[in-house]
């Protein structure tokens, strides 16, 4: 009889969530501002990876992103997992910047890979790919110029 007890920092292992009617797994990232709604399906033709803006205007990773560190953060849970080009991927963004929006795709691709596998969770996990950054932009005070930047003070 084994008597030992899984240590505190192992999570159990999730069941996959079953694909919706179509095929897709879902993921929701977020940075910032930025929202990025994704979904992935196993690909049935050629790998796509494409980005709908809010003004429905599809493109591509490589159209949509110009700085090479937004579109590696697109391809990182992919890449990470050894996913890349088994997979057909939609994002939907809106809101944040350029940057906050390929984050937010780079969280969004890791929950539908996880949704869809529970096993790559440790690997994505450790990669800080499923942990939600948090920092936000901190409000403007009145009375000042802004969060934190006082007016210039004059004695006279």
């Amino acid at each position: 009889m084994d008597t030992t007890t899984p240590s505190e920092n192992t999570r159990p292992i999730k069941t996959a969530k079953p694909a919706d009617k179509r095929g897709w797994w879902w993921g929701t990232g977020r940075r910032k501002t930025a929202v990025a709604r994704v979904r992935l399906r196993p690909v049935t033709g050629q790998p796509k990876f494409t980005i709908v803006r809010p003004d429905d205007k599809t493109k591509t990773v490589e159209e949509f992103f110009t700085e090479a560190r937004d579109r590696a953060d697109c391809y990182a849970a992919l890449k990470a997992t050894g996913g890349e080009g088994r997979f057909e991927v939609i994002a939907r963004v809106h809101g944040g910047g350029f940057m906050g929006q390929a984050q937010a795709i780079r969280l969004g691709v890791a929950r539908a890979l996880v949704a869809m596998d529970p096993a790559l969770d440790p690997v994505l996990r450790d990669l800080g790919m499923l942990t939600r950054d948090a920092r936000e932009v901190e409000r403007k005070k009145y009375g000042q110029a802004g969060a934190r930047r006082r007016f210039q003070f004059s004695k006279r």
